[in-house]
């Protein structure tokens, strides 16, 4: 698989004095690994953009920097949360006779059964798996292929995937990558959607009701005035009105 290369220099400004350099289209990076003192570099944002478009976490990468030449990873990329661009990148340097452990995203291929024929929908609830290989063996993705899944419930799991030469896969065999799911219509969206409406006017008019009957009761409960006890004055009424 070929290399992509990038070319960096050795960074000496930090801190807040980065933002300057990456107003100049330049991106902050640092380059770590096993047995290997961890340089502060720079290099160009578009270049950088250009290959982690093509080589991801996965991919490796010609890293040059001066005279010398690194094998590395792309890892820790911070972005920008409004513009997604990235602001600062860690390269890992590796050894390329020792295995590395990384992220993989995982894609189907075909068209399951179930959804062909309308029976349920297709749901991916893994998007990567975390694998282990030589630098040079880490598969860029795993695709997998869904075309026998035909019913509700039917499943992949991470246990039934046949890892790539090379690749040995660390994410627990239980996890279920896909699944058919139910089919939701849109007919059964309206008609579940009209059932809540319905089931809240009636707890609306229920309250009401229940309103209206407790103040009944309140009126039915007021006391009466005892024998010969003079009720208070009404606006507009004589005293001796009242006491008849």
């Amino acid at each position: 698989m070929k290399r992509e290369e990038l070319k960096a220099d050795s960074r000496k400004i930090t801190g807040k004095q980065v933002r300057k350099l990456r107003r100049e289209g330049t991106l902050p990076a640092n380059i770590y690994g096993k047995n290997f003192k961890s340089l502060t570099i720079q290099l160009p944002a578009k270049e950088f953009e250009t290959v982690y478009g093509k080589a991801h976490e996965t991919g490796l990468i010609d890293l040059h920097i001066g005279k010398d030449v690194h094998p590395v990873l792309i890892q820790n990329v911070q972005k920008d949360p409004i513009s997604k661009n990235a602001i600062h990148v860690d390269f890992y340097k590796v050894n390329l006779k020792e295995k590395v452990k990384s992220t993989v995203p995982v894609v189907d291929v075909g068209e399951a059964k179930a959804v062909s024929e309308k029976v349920g929908v297709l749901l991916q609830t893994l998007n990567e798996i975390e694998v282990e290989a030589l630098p040079t063996e880490l598969p860029e993705k795993i695709e997998i292929n869904v075309e026998n899944l035909s019913e509700i419930d039917a499943h992949i799991l991470v246990g039934d995937i046949t890892a790539p030469t090379g690749v040995t896969i660390l994410t627990s065999p239980d996890s279920t990558v896909f699944r058919i799911g139910e089919l939701v219509t849109k007919e059964a969206e309206e008609l579940e959607a009209e059932e809540a409406a319905e089931a809240e006017a009636a707890a609306e008019e229920g309250a009401t009701e229940a309103e209206a009957e407790g103040e009944g009761e309140k009126e039915e409960g007021e006391e009466k005035p005892a024998e010969g006890e003079v009720k208070e004055e009404t606006p507009g009424v004589k005293k001796e009105e009242q006491t008849e």
